[in-house]
C-alpha cells in the first residue's frame, strides 16, 4: 500500500524514511480561501463599521462572497482527509485542547455571524420578495418561480415589519454584528497562522509573528479578490447588455464604480505595506537569530524557492501591483491586473510557507521536492492534484452566481 504524499514526493540527499509532504495542495488552498473570507469580510465592514460610503456599492457584494468563500473553505480540508466522513466530529465533539477542534467552533460562531449579518442586510428585500411572491402565487408561470418565492417565505422567520423603526434597528444589528465579525474573522484565519507557527519541530513555521502575517496577507487577498471579482461581473454585465441591447441605444455606459474602485485600491496598498513589512521582519529575524537549521532553511529561501519567493511572490505579486495601483488616476484594466497579480503573490506566499516548509528533511542534510499530480490515476492524486485545485477554486465563483438568483448583489440606485 502506498504512504501518503509518497506519490509526489521526490527526496534528495539524507531523508528519512517516513519523511513525505504530507500537507499537499489542499494545505496550501486552505489558509488562501479562509484569508480570502476574511479579507472579504473586513472590506464590507469599513462601510458597515466605519461608514465608508465609497465602498456602499461592494458592501453587500463583499458579505455575500465572504460567506460564499466560508462554505468552500473547509472542502480543502475535506479533500485532503483520508477520512472525511468523520470530519463532523469536531462539531460534535469541542474541546479547546486541539487547534482544529477550536476552529470548528470558531467556524459555526462565525458562519451564524455572517448569516445574521446578511438576513439583516437583505430583510427588507426578503419581505417584499415574499410579498410579491405570495400575491403573484396563483399567477407563477413556472416551478422555478414557485420554488424562489417558497425561499423568501421561509427566510422571513415570520418578521414581515418593514416599517421605518424595524428598518433602522435591522441596521443597527448589522453595524453591531459586522463589528463582532471583524475580530472573530481575524481569528478565524489567525489560528491557521497559529498552526503553523505552533509546530516546534519545523524551524521555518515557529515564528510568533506567523498568525500576524496570515491576517495581514488575509486582507491583502481578500480585497484584491473583490476588486478582481467586482470588475469581472461588472465587464461580463456590460457585453451582455450590449448584445441584448435594442439597434437605436447608440451607446450602454459601464456601470463600474470607479471611485470604489480607488478607494478599495487605497485600503489594498496600505494592507500590502503592512504584510510585506512583517514578512520581512520575519525573515531578518530568523536569519538574525541563525539557529541550527538556518544554515539549511537559507538554502530553502535563497537557492530551491528563491524564484517563488522573490520573483513570483514578491515582485510578480507585491512589487509591480504596487506600482501599478500608486500610479496616479487608477483605471479599471490597471485595477484588474494589479488585482489579479496580488491573488497570485498571495498564493505563492501560501504554497512558499506549506511546501517550502516540508521541503528540507528534518535530518538537516537533505530535501524533498513536490510535484503536483497532473493526470489523476486515483482518487488521491484526483484531490491532491491539479484537478482538485481549479474544482475548489472554481467553487466560490459558481455558488456567488447561485447566491446572486436570491440576493441582489449591487443596489440599484
Amino acid at each position: 500500500m502506498q504512504v501518503h504524499g509518497e506519490a509526489w514526493t521526490l527526496k534528495e540527499l539524507f531523508v528519512y524514511p517516513n519523511e513525505q509532504i504530507y500537507w499537499s495542495v489542499q494545505i496550501v488552498l486552505y489558509p488562501y480561501l479562509t484569508g480570502l473570507v476574511a479579507g472579504a469580510f473586513v472590506l464590507s465592514s469599513l462601510y458597515h463599521v466605519f461608514g465608508r460610503e465609497e465602498l456602499k456599492p461592494v458592501a453587500k457584494f463583499s458579505l455575500i462572497f465572504s460567506f460564499v468563500l466560508l462554505m468552500v473553505a473547509p472542502m480543502t480540508l475535506l479533500f485532503h482527509l483520508q477520512h472525511p466522513e468523520r470530519g463532523f466530529y469536531i462539531f460534535f465533539t469541542p474541546h479547546f485542547t486541539s487547534a482544529i477542534a477550536a476552529f470548528g467552533i470558531v467556524f459555526f460562531v462565525y458562519t451564524m455571524i455572517v448569516a445574521s449579518e446578511i438576513w439583516f442586510s437583505y430583510r427588507k428585500f426578503i419581505v417584499e420578495s415574499a410579498l410579491e411572491s405570495a400575491l403573484a402565487l396563483g399567477k407563477a408561470e413556472n416551478l422555478a418561480g414557485r420554488l424562489k418565492g417558497l425561499i423568501y417565505r421561509i427566510m422571513t422567520i415570520g418578521s414581515y415589519d418593514i416599517s421605518e423603526k424595524a428598518l433602522e434597528t435591522d441596521e443597527k444589528m448589522t453595524k453591531i454584528l459586522a463589528g463582532i465579525g471583524i475580530p472573530v474573522a481575524c481569528f478565524l484565519h489567525g489560528y491557521a497562522g497559529f498552526i503553523f507557527g505552533s509546530v516546534k519541530a519545523n524551524a521555518l513555521w515557529m515564528t510568533p509573528l506567523m498568525p500576524i502575517i496570515f491576517i495581514m496577507s488575509a486582507i491583502v487577498s481578500g480585497i484584491a479578490l473583490c476588486i478582481f471579482t467586482y470588475i469581472l461581473i461588472m465587464e461580463i454585465r456590460l457585453v451582455r447588455a450590449r448584445k441584448t441591447a435594442p439597434p437605436y441605444i447608440q451607446k450602454i455606459e459601464r456601470e463600474t464604480d470607479l471611485n470604489a474602485i480607488r478607494t478599495m485600491a487605497k485600503y489594498l496598498v496600505f494592507f500590502m505595506i503592512i504584510a510585506v513589512t512583517l514578512e520581512l521582519l520575519d525573515m531578518v529575524f530568523h536569519s538574525y537569530t541563525a539557529k541550527k537549521p538556518w544554515e539549511i532553511i537559507s538554502t530553502v529561501i535563497f537557492d530551491r524557492f528563491a524564484f517563488n519567493i522573490f520573483g513570483l511572490q514578491y515582485g510578480l505579486g507585491m512589487l509591480v501591483p504596487f506600482i501599478l495601483l500608486l500610479i496616479p488616476r487608477l483605471s479599471i484594466g490597471r485595477a484588474f491586473l494589479a488585482s489579479t497579480l496580488v491573488l497570485i503573490g498571495v498564493f505563492m506566499m501560501r504554497w512558499n510557507v506549506v511546501i517550502g516548509g516540508q521541503s528540507f528533511s528534518l535530518t538537516h542534510a537533505g530535501y524533498m521536492n513536490y510535484v503536483l499530480p497532473v493526470i489523476p490515476h486515483d482518487i488521491e492524486t484526483f484531490k491532491e492534484g491539479l484537478f482538485g485545485m481549479i474544482l475548489l477554486l472554481g467553487s466560490p465563483f459558481l455558488l456567488l452566481w447561485v447566491y446572486s438568483k436570491i440576493f441582489p448583489l449591487f443596489p440599484k440606485e
